[in-house]
């Protein structure tokens, strides 16, 4: 991506402000479980209607705050992403326009026609995500666990096992994933080769009766992306379930051992809700990273394959320029 940095350079107003939205609506998101428990360890336990009414009003305007912050970002970030996709696009096509027949041969049509489509489009969604959450994700993670502690130090560890072994899942799968996207990527391009030469040479493959051939083309190269393809959503398909089992487990631990402690006094009933809300956070959080870079690793993918068009320099000169 770094070598597509020079099209973001109209954006970068949107590039800082964005994060910076974001990053005040996790803040906003972190107070919330502390509400909770002040409703419930002061208003319901007192039974004073007024304070949890109070209490409420608060939550209220934290939502909104946090709304109109995160709308702030998705504003930022469509702007930057979309103006960055144009921007691209357009110097592209410039750009393959220069090309020879040399050139046009050597990279192939249909390859060309993917990544100023489906590979731009891959980058674009990248930057677009990393503005909503490169910042916002990790902050979260470790923003819960700083105040998990705040609450509780020995039950905050049960935090830092769940976050370490959801980090450990979350690596693994990614790391059988990636290659299987760049995969899918290539395999893209020969089904768009396929299509390209069926249609140009439609009436070649009617006079000489090969349809049955040409068809069996197109089925092998789309069976070959849709292997990869399932084999990938295979894998990935083990993210939610692996990683709702251990923060589930991690809740159920917390419960336990929390429900003890409030028994002994240690510990309130509104303190052990908030825990859970933060290990909720967490989860949620931790999804979200998981997501962001499954889409910056293909992202970086596609933005290899566009830089290496951009760095191919034309066999002939242009007279005109």
């Amino acid at each position: 991506m770094r070598r597509l940095a020079v099209y973001l350079k109209h954006y970068k107003k949107e590039m800082i402000l964005g994060p910076v939205f974001k990053l005040i609506e996790a803040v906003f998101e972190l107070i919330v479980p502390l509400v909770m428990a002040r409703i419930i360890d002061v208003g319901i336990a007192a039974q004073d209607g007024g304070y949890v009414l109070k209490m409420g009003v608060l939550l209220f305007f934290l939502g909104a705050l946090g709304l109109m912050c995160a709308l702030i970002c998705q504003y930022c970030a469509a702007r930057c992403s979309q103006g960055f996709g144009t921007e691209l696009r357009s110097a592209f096509f410039r750009h393959i326009n220069r090309f020879s027949h040399a050139e046009l041969d050597k990279l192939g049509t249909p390859s060309l026609i993917t990544r100023i489509t489906s590979d731009i489009n891959q980058a674009q969604l990248s930057v677009a995500m990393m503005i909503r959450l490169v910042i916002r994700s990790p902050f979260l993670v470790l923003g819960a666990i700083v105040m998990a502690f705040t609450i509780d130090a020995r039950l905050a560890l049960f935090f830092l096992f769940a976050a370490g072994l959801t980090a450990a899942v979350l690596y693994s799968i990614l790391h059988a994933t990636v290659p299987l996207y760049r995969t899918i990527q290539k395999k893209l391009d020969r089904v768009g080769l396929v299509t390209r030469e069926s249609l140009e040479g439609a009436r070649v493959i009617r006079a000489f009766a090969r349809q049955k051939d040409d068809a069996q083309r197109m089925e092998d190269a789309s069976a070959q992306l849709c292997l990869s393809a399932v084999r990938a959503g295979r894998i990935s398909a083990l993210l939610n379930p692996l990683t709702y089992v251990i923060i589930n487990g991690t809740v159920l631990c917390v419960l336990w051992f929390g429900g003890l402690e409030v028994n002994a006094g240690r510990l309130t009933q509104g303190e052990v809700i908030a825990l859970i809300n933060y290990l909720s956070q967490i989860l949620l959080a931790l999804i979200a990273l998981a997501n962001l870079i499954v889409i910056l690793s293909k992202g970086y993918a596609s933005a290899h394959r566009i830089a290496d068009v951009l760095a191919v320099e034309p066999s002939l000169a242009d007279p005109v320029q």
